[in-house]
């Protein structure tokens, strides 16, 4: 059974890349375009892993994380930022919000898959 990741992307250009590196790579993947979406998708979709943009429409990815990683439910579930912010008082800010890893674009695929399989083997 291939483990569910949920993508978290505005970009179509950046969330058809990802997606196809994913699959690519064995994994099932559900997509959401804005934090409200994310919230509602790892509810009813129950992800393994969770990538998220921080610079989403309707609820950032610093809220979506925060609200996921409060809830005894969801707490458990990986979650990757994966952004352009670049500052680091953003990474910081990602880690404060409970994210499991800090992943910045442009990006190589490589690096986000090795994350990934880091991530899921805990």
């Amino acid at each position: 059974m291939p483990k569910k990741i949920l993508i978290t992307e505005d970009s179509p250009t950046i969330l058809a890349i990802t997606k196809d590196a994913l699959e690519s790579a064995g994994y099932f993947v559900v997509c959401a375009v804005d934090g409200q979406e994310a919230l509602d998708k790892t509810r009813k979709e129950q992800p393994d892993l969770i990538i998220l943009d921080l610079m989403l429409p309707k609820i950032d990815g610093y809220k979506v994380c925060r609200m996921l990683k409060f809830d005894e439910k969801y707490k458990r579930i990986p979650i990757i930022i994966f952004t352009a912010r670049t500052q680091e008082s953003d990474v910081l800010l990602g880690k404060e919000v409970g994210a499991n890893a800090y992943i910045t674009k442009p990006f190589e695929p490589s690096i986000l898959l090795d994350k990934i399989a880091e991530l899921l083997k805990n």
